[in-house]
């Protein structure tokens, strides 16, 4: 395997502007692949056009040639002739549908196991875990199922904060979270907060940016996990 996979907790941090604090980390996967389709499916709210725009001028200083998919005729074709791939944040419930409706799930995947290189962040994030059963998003549409691309063997929670709201009687994202481990203890889940990322190559795996990340599994909870750690273990399926 050759993966070179970035996934980023969310497109800003704070009230930077959009991308801006994800430049040095998006930068490395950009030396050698300059030609880039973008994949804007998990944009509800505005049109794939303006959600283009919206990319491509954040990313201006990498000088990338950024393509949407859906400018192409064939989303396969577009898939097939990028050197590297690019998924906005949205809704994950929407962004897993459109892959599954233009069965594009299996040829990323491909994609990416033979070196082309990834970038996704908020649900373009969540899609790289094993299912996209520990989103924050509500499910305003029903894909055929939950299985994502798989290119990690856990869950990913991105956006990952567990503030108290005084007055706020709901729940919060460790609550939600131990939810999910109660029901599926032996699969890990790892949040990432904004500001963070996790990056893969290879059979190596890194947590990006000055912020904790946080593993849930069966008795595990909310366990902190320092900046900077290596967490190629984490690679290895549970058993």
């Amino acid at each position: 395997m050759t993966i070179n996979a970035l996934m980023l907790s969310a497109s800003r941090e704070g009230n930077t502007p959009y991308l801006q604090h994800a430049l040095p980390l998006i930068a490395p996967l950009t030396q050698r692949a300059k030609k880039w389709v973008f994949i804007p499916y998990a944009g509800v709210s505005l049109s794939y056009d303006d959600y283009l725009h919206r990319v491509a001028e954040a990313l201006t200083p990498l000088t990338l040639d950024l393509r949407s998919i859906h400018n192409y005729d064939d989303a396969k074709t577009a898939i097939r002739d990028a050197e590297g791939i690019i998924v906005g944040g949205g809704n994950t419930f929407m962004l897993l549908s459109k892959l599954y409706q233009y069965d594009l799930l299996g040829l990323i995947r491909e994609s990416v196991l033979e070196g082309k290189p990834y970038i996704g962040w908020s649900a373009g994030a969540n899609i790289t875990g094993q299912s996209i059963r520990t989103t924050n998003d509500m499910p305003i549409i029903a894909p055929p199922a939950f299985e994502a691309l798989g290119l990690l063997p856990f869950q990913i929670n991105p956006h990952y904060i567990n503030q108290v709201q005084s007055g706020h009687n709901g729940e919060t994202r460790a609550q939600r979270l131990k939810e999910f481990t109660c029901v599926d203890p032996a699969m890990p889940v790892i949040g990432i907060q904004e500001g963070s990322a996790l990056w893969r190559q290879d059979n190596k795996l890194t947590l990006l940016g000055d912020k904790e990340a946080y593993l849930f599994c069966g008795a595990q909870q909310e366990m902190p996990i320092p900046p900077g750690s290596d967490l190629s273990h984490m690679l290895t399926p549970q058993k």
